[in-house]
Order: C-alpha cells, then structure tokens, then sequence
C-alpha cells in the first residue's frame, strides 16, 4: 500500500511540473530611448511550443502597458520585426489600426506597431526601429534601410531635426513594448531571469516537499 501511494504521489509530482511547464507562457514589458534615428533595439524570446505571440507598442500614443504602467504618448513612431534563430524575417509591421493600437491625441495617427504571429517552438529576436527605417531584405543580414543615417527624419520637416514623424511633428526618444505569450525574453547581455524555469522549479519543489513530508525523507 505504502508503495502504491508513493507511486500516485511521484505521479503527482511529475503532473506539477508538466502543468508548470504548461502554464509557463508569460508577459514582458520594456522601454528606454533611441538616440539616433537610426538605432535598433534587439529583444530576445523564446517558444517552447507554438504559440500566438503578440508585440505591441505604446510609445507614440501612449496608454497603460500590461505592467499596469501608465506610458505617456509623445515617442517616436515605431517599427517591429521578428525574426527566427536563423536571421529569417517572419514578421514585420510599422503601424497597427486604430483600436489595436492607441490613437495619439496630437496628431490623431495610430502609429504604434503591431504584431500577433503565430510562431513554432524556438528561439527568436523581435527589433524596435523607428518608422522608415525598415528591414532591407529577407534575413536580419541584410540590414535596415536607414543604417548609418542618425537624422533621417529631419527630411519630414520637423523642428528638432530627429525624431520626427511622417505629419512633420516633433517627437521624442522614448519607445516602450509589449510582449506576450513567451517562454522567456531578455535583452541581449542583460542575462534576465526566464520566467517559465521558475515555474517549473517551484512546481518541482513544492512536489518534492509533498514527498519528503509523507515519507518522512
């Protein structure tokens, strides 16, 4: 009997961490600021299965991010793109619709980006650019378009001479994204924690504790 019961417990020790592992999708929010036109911000992701992944920004027309953080409009307008562990484009936007992105109340433009994709299990980079400086070609290799050019939207007629959107108003430096449904994400070099190896290692102690007390181990 005693056997049998520790069998149904490891069981159930082994159902913890594959719910864990089930149960690992999670959120990031990030934000900082440009200092060139030309600058890209690389984010880092992971899949463990195939999931719908969405990015989203906030930077231009503001809102509150899934943090619950209150993120004022005024930034740039964005770019997103994903690309695979191979240096593969898959997905690319500059500017989402109005009600999947917030609407700036300056200049009435939806110009945040927007992605909902659904990617397989594996390892992958999402890239903040602002607008018009897009990816050059098929393979994140190729280059972005504006590479090498730090004051590309002065051409839009702005005062400040950088930062500027395509109706000529003036913008700041500041973006912020929203990331969601991920294994685990991190900027590159930053060495972030992956939320998803907690999950399954709290999942796997409390089974272990469970066992210890019953056993008496």
């Amino acid at each position: 009997m005693r056997k049998v019961r520790f069998l149904r417990d490891v069981a159930l020790v082994i159902g913890c961490i594959a719910f864990g592992g089930v149960a690992s999708a999670s959120s990031f929010s990030y934000n900082g600021s440009f200092t060139t036109d030309d600058q890209i911000q690389q984010i880092l992701f992971s899949l463990s299965a195939t999931s719908t992944v969405t990015a989203v920004t906030f930077g231009y027309a503001g809102g509150t991010n899934q943090a619950s953080m209150s993120i004022p409009q005024g930034g740039f307008d964005p770019w997103l793109a994903i690309f695979d562990s191979a240096g593969a484009l898959v997905a690319s936007d500059d500017n989402g619709t109005c009600g999947q992105v917030g609407t700036d109340s300056n200049t009435g433009a939806c110009f945040d980006s927007y992605i909902s994709q659904s990617l397989a299990a594996g390892n992958y980079t999402l890239v903040l650019s602002q607008s018009d400086n897009s990816p050059f070609g098929a393979t994140f290799g190729d280059g972005y378009t504006r590479t090498g050019q730090p004051t590309f939207t002065s051409s839009f007629g702005c005062g400040d001479g950088q930062f500027c959107d395509i109706n000529a108003d003036n913008r700041s430096a500041n973006w912020e994204i929203d990331l969601d449904n991920v294994k685990s994400s991190s900027l590159p070099g930053t060495g972030a924690p992956e939320p998803a190896t907690f999950v399954l290692l709290g999942a796997g102690l409390a089974g272990i504790s469970i066992l210890r007390r019953r056993f008496g181990a």
